[in-house]
């Protein structure tokens, strides 16, 4: 029955500086090919950017590990040409069911509206992932240099914080280099954190879970399972998902005296899923794993010339799916503002935004991942009564249900105070105000179906509703901005985006090139967009 992964081997191959011994400068590293560091190499890709990846090892990530990925990255990875594999490898979903003892008492759904390209969330095993985004890199030929066996063992900023150097272990020896720019995504134990003396602020959580991805035939559909205190695991709580191959994420709650060592051997893991599934059922081990998870992050995801993002910036329970997700929105928020600043048409404070954005967005992700966690796993007796008293009135009292918290499930993060944004001078509907990531509607463009998103990114674009202002562009000392207007340039196909924008007639979006509201009016207006412009790239700290 078990269709083992066969996990591939990347080549390591001597640099050519390693072998002169002179070191280069490069114009952008990055630490960890995990799918944050991937995320970062093709962003920058994109770009134009050209960028090396080191990383220790020379395959894939090793069991499924995150397997939870939401919308919004989703829409990243299609914006750079390699979502279509994963969709097309993963299972979908986006309805959730919470249980109490063998009683459903909540039900959600994640994305109940229609129109939209990409689905709320994808099951996908973390290595699939990973290998469609190195298959993708090849396509940028030079300007991606992914370096297998090279292990990071010394970073620091020159003293003028101009540049960085760096020591890299390869199984040659140690050689020097040099970069502009670093990106360390090198995870929740980052090496470069600690070289660097950045400190993590929050708190490990007392508890214990247990992974076992089991391989078999179910007629579990695709949505995601939780149970608190199901009859099959009495005083703990159960998570299920659906993957790929036939593959099954199951988590259990073991509780913090359980010896992890001891709970990772089959024969205390095979129990508790013949428990679940009945004596009978057929079922392989695929991975097992035992986790103590926590919320924890930087307060400034900046040091000099490096920037950290993912796990190494930000730490919270897997319960949301807040750990991959989030950090590919880091590196979405980094690239068009570093873009900017090495080809000298933003000044370098716009990289401050770059912390001062997702240090929100983490605090944000640690917040309601502490308070799933507290729900799933109380520890006072407080706590412990206001869960039981919201799954009780949950069976029969509609109220209550949202009150019902297995995990928060991962949502962008709205940068409602960024200082890059634009206020509002005008009343809107809908949910679109600055700092928000865009929404996603069905156009037609040149008599071709096709969708909004893919036709905004990497770029500012001016998003016009219904009045065409006789002009294509805006330039402003050297930043363009397109104008694009709704009903000539796109079709609103069905009307979504008139409605999910509010765009009544004239409206109009300055949209950045991370596909974020920077600004919105109801008339059209150059100087306006202008002065938003210099606004949201950090050339004018007054607000327009």
């Amino acid at each position: 029955m078990l269709q083992t992964y066969e996990y591939p081997e990347f080549e390591y191959v001597q640099s050519d500086e390693q072998k002169t011994g002179t070191a280069v400068r490069h114009q952008a590293v990055v630490i960890g090919a995990g799918p944050v560091g991937l995320t970062t190499a093709l962003q920058f890709a994109e770009q134009g950017i050209k960028t090396v990846i080191l990383d220790d090892g020379n395959t894939v990530s090793i069991g499924s590990r995150a397997v939870c990925y939401a919308k919004r990255p989703l829409e990243v990875w299609d914006r750079l040409g390699c979502a279509k594999p994963m969709i097309e490898k993963s299972v979908e979903w986006k309805v959730g069911r919470v249980f109490r003892d063998d009683k459903q008492v909540y039900e959600f759904d994640l994305l109940p509206e229609e129109d939209h390209k990409i689905p709320a969330f994808i099951n996908l095993q973390q290595y699939y992932l990973e290998e469609y985004m190195i298959e993708r890199c090849k396509d940028y030929g030079d300007l991606i240099d992914l370096r297998w066996k090279s292990k990071t063992i010394s970073i620091k900023n020159v003293d003028d914080d101009s540049y960085v150097k760096l020591q890299v272990e390869t199984p040659d020896g140690v050689y020097a280099m040099e970069a502009d720019w670093v990106v360390a995504c090198d995870g929740a134990n980052s090496d470069a954190r600690k070289m660097l003396g950045m400190e993590f602020e929050g708190q490990f959580f007392q508890d214990r879970f247990l992974i076992a991805d089991v391989v078999m035939k179910a007629d579990f559909p695709a949505e995601r399972w939780f149970w608190f205190n199901p009859p099959f695991h009495r005083g703990q709580s159960v998570l299920l998902h659906k993957q790929s191959d036939d593959v099954y994420r199951i988590d259990f709650q073991l509780g913090w005296d359980a010896d992890p060592e001891e709970a990772k051997k089959p024969e205390n893991v095979i129990p508790l899923l013949k428990a679940m599934l009945g004596e009978d059922k057929e079922f392989e081990l695929e991975w097992v794993s035992v986790y103590q998870f926590a919320c924890r992050q930087l307060q400034d995801f900046r040091c000099g010339h490096v920037f950290f993002a993912g796990d190494s910036a930000h730490q919270v329970s897997p319960f949301g799916a807040r750990g991959a997700n989030t950090g590919v929105q880091d590196i979405d928020n980094l690239g068009w503002k570093l873009k900017l600043v090495i080809d000298a048409n933003a000044p370098d404070s716009l990289l401050n935004t770059y912390s001062e954005e997702r240090v929100f967005a983490a605090a944000d992700n640690l917040m309601n991942s502490t308070r799933s966690t507290d729900f799933i796993s109380p520890k006072s007796t407080v706590s412990t009564a206001f869960r039981d008293a919201v799954l009780d009135l949950a069976n029969e009292n509609e109220f209550a249900r949202p009150l019902v918290n297995s995990g928060r499930l991962s949502m962008p993060t709205p940068y409602i105070n960024s200082s890059l944004n634009t206020a509002d001078t005008a009343d809107f509907a809908g949910e679109m105000r600055p700092g928000t990531n865009c929404a996603d509607a069905p156009i037609t463009t040149n008599g071709e179906d096709g969708w909004f998103l893919n036709t905004v990114g990497e770029r500012f674009t001016a998003l016009v509703f219904g009045q065409d202002p006789g002009v294509s562009d805006i330039v402003v000392d050297g930043i363009r901005c397109d104008v694009m207007v709704v009903g000539k340039d796109i079709i609103d196909a069905k009307d979504r985006l008139a409605e999910r924008y509010d765009g009544q007639p004239g409206t109009t979006y300055l949209l950045r090139p991370d596909q974020h509201v920077a600004a919105r009016w109801r008339s059209f207006d150059q100087g306006k967009i202008s002065a938003a412009l210099n606004l949201a790239t950090a050339r004018d700290s007054g607000r327009a």
